[in-house]
């Protein structure tokens, strides 16, 4: 096991827990910015933590990666709490204007987000500073297509987002829906990553680490892994969110299921594009691959978390 890597006194990562995506709290005197904000449901808990950690100071904006369910869901609440602004990716700005659930991949997904509004955008290239640091906009399409990574020259230190983890990348949704090229774009947000001078990684999910190489390397392979099968691609992305579903509601009945695949455009589509099942079969399929890898149970007619 690595050690954490030691982060410049200023940024304060809150390594959150599914359902929620990591919050990157940096400060500046008596000011603050927060990255991302978890999902709905976890907004108090959201509210509190950043409270706690500012002990006294202002908040005084909140800065989303990307446009998902687990790094926006919180952003309404956290504006209420300390009336900060919201600034978003430039390319993700129309979506939360007229408030698109499905360009959000929040009914696509039959995922929850509070309605907010933006005040500003960051296009790649853009610099802003924050906990004392200057950050670059860096474009990172894939896992979303107008994602952004923020990246500090001075102490190498990049804030991935859910364009690289430790173990990979998010799910590669346009592949999945067939609304864009991902795997193209993941792959050439890799390899301009790679290109980067980086020492620490800050990512969406998972405890911030040192291994950049290491971790470009897992990603690339999975990203091969991907592009030579399809039906794999299209198989993780099912399990990952109803796994994500799962957390949420605790419990889904089984007879329901099939419905919910069935009826959900994201499990719709990756099955028409890749799998080819009928929705019992599918459901069948889905609901002994979760109970292998350990995530949910069968009991008393429900699939429930584990």
């Amino acid at each position: 096991m690595t050690a954490r890597p030691r982060l410049p006194d200023t940024v304060q990562v809150f390594e959150r827990g599914w359902l929620s995506a990591n919050n990157v709290l940096l400060f500046d005197g008596g000011e603050a910015t927060l990255v991302d904000s978890g999902y709905v449901t976890h907004a108090g808990q959201t509210v509190a933590l950043v409270g706690a950690a500012l002990d006294g100071r202002r908040l005084g904006r909140l800065i989303n990666t990307h446009s998902h369910s687990d790094h926006i869901g919180g952003n309404a609440s956290v504006q209420r709490a300390f009336g900060c602004t919201i600034t978003v990716p430039a390319g993700m700005a129309q979506a939360v204007r007229h408030w698109d659930e499905a360009a959000l991949l929040l009914s696509t997904a039959a995922q929850h987000g509070e309605r907010f509004e933006a005040d500003g955008t960051l296009a790649p290239g853009d610099r802003f500073v924050a906990g004392e640091l200057e950050w670059q906009a860096i474009a990172a399409p894939g896992h979303d297509m107008d994602a952004l990574a923020y990246y500090n020259a001075e102490h190498r230190i990049l804030m991935s987002g859910d364009a690289l983890w430790r173990d990979g990348f998010g799910i590669l949704f346009a592949d999945v829906l067939g609304t864009g090229d991902g795997l193209g774009e993941a792959r050439r947000t890799l390899e301009g990553i790679g290109r980067l001078a980086v020492d620490r990684v800050i990512p969406g999910h998972g405890a911030p680490f040192t291994e950049f190489d290491d971790a470009l390397e897992r990603a690339f392979a999975r990203l091969q892994a991907f592009e030579a099968d399809g039906a794999r691609m299209a198989r993780n992305a099912i399990r990952a969110c109803i796994t994500f579903k799962l957390l949420d509601v605790r419990s889904i009945a089984l007879d329901d299921l099939p419905r919910h695949l069935d009826e959900t455009p994201l499990y719709r589509e990756a099955n028409r594009r890749f799998l080819g099942l009928d929705a019992d079969a599918l459901a069948g399929w889905l609901v002994k691959e979760l109970e292998r890898a350990g995530v949910a149970r069968r009991e008393h007619g429900l699939l429930v978390a584990s």
